[in-house]
């Protein structure tokens, strides 16, 4: 591995750009490829295996791009597959989990909200973490049915969404949550349609900062830092090009242009 080799980014499709965006603000030196497996999205209703084998080939793709080290931008991929991922490979492996520790530490009413896919509140990974750091505290978990796909279509912001949103929250607005953890790399997307819904005193936490900072110590650690990008941010997705754009400029408020179609 060298300093100039890339940054290999892979999500369920185009929602892990909201990590992408963290990662490119606080890392602009660095090459970065990002690989959206759309086609497949949601992985949270896929069993476990299938979580672990459509990691392993989209890691294995980013590997023959000559990555220097793999972020996994999904809450399920990352919750199911994490521990087969740094067995199988040499490489370094960043991972992303709901931030449930912060929400636990800082709930002064001792109630909070999880929204995320059945395969994350579902699996080993996170059960341990809720365990470790929510004792004590009411954890309203919430399955954000149908938000993965709304936002794979680009529907994040209409009416419809919105409405279908309200009545996932409702749980957590009768029980008085006063953090709403997002336990999906999509949900960032709704974060204006959330602010509508949710009491002003509600906060709210995604992990895509955390998992910046992580990357860079990790490269750091490793004397793989770049001190300079040598091209533009690499992108590829099995589905539709124009939602990825889309995204991407929402969410770094620039264009990116090297975006690609991939049979994947």
């Amino acid at each position: 591995m060298k300093k100039t080799d890339p940054i290999g980014i892979f999500d369920s499709g185009v929602g892990g750009t909201s990590i992408f965006a963290e990662l490119h603000k606080l890392l602009p030196n660095e090459d970065t490829i990002y690989l959206a497996d759309s086609k497949n999205a949601p992985y949270g209703n896929k069993s476990k295996q299938e979580i672990i084998d459509l990691c392993f080939k989209n890691t294995d793709f980013l590997l023959q791009q000559n990555c220097k080290i793999i972020v996994v931008a999904c809450n399920t991929a990352t919750t199911n597959a994490i521990k087969e991922l740094r067995q199988r490979y040499k490489v370094p492996i960043i991972g992303i989990e709901p931030a449930i520790k912060p929400a636990a530490l800082n709930s002064r009413k001792k109630v909070i909200g999880i929204l995320a896919t059945k395969g994350t509140l579902s699996s080993e990974l996170f059960l341990e973490t809720s365990d470790e750091f929510a004792k004590g505290i009411d954890v309203i978990e919430v399955i954000g049915t149908g938000l993965v796909e709304a936002i794979e279509k680009g529907e994040q912001n209409t009416a419809e969404t919105k409405k279908h949103l309200q009545s996932l929250l409702e749980p957590m607005l009768t029980k008085g949550i006063d953090y709403l953890v997002l336990g999906c790399s999509h949900y960032p997307y709704l974060i204006p349609q959330l602010k509508e819904i949710l009491p002003e005193e509600v906060f709210i936490i995604d992990s895509g900062e955390a998992v910046a900072r992580q990357t860079k110590t990790v490269l750091k650690s490793l004397n793989l830092l770049s001190e300079k990008a040598s091209k533009e941010p690499v992108f590829y997705t099995n589905t539709n090009i124009n939602v990825l754009q889309m995204l991407l400029k929402t969410s770094t408020k620039k264009r990116f242009n090297n975006i690609s179609y991939l049979d994947f």
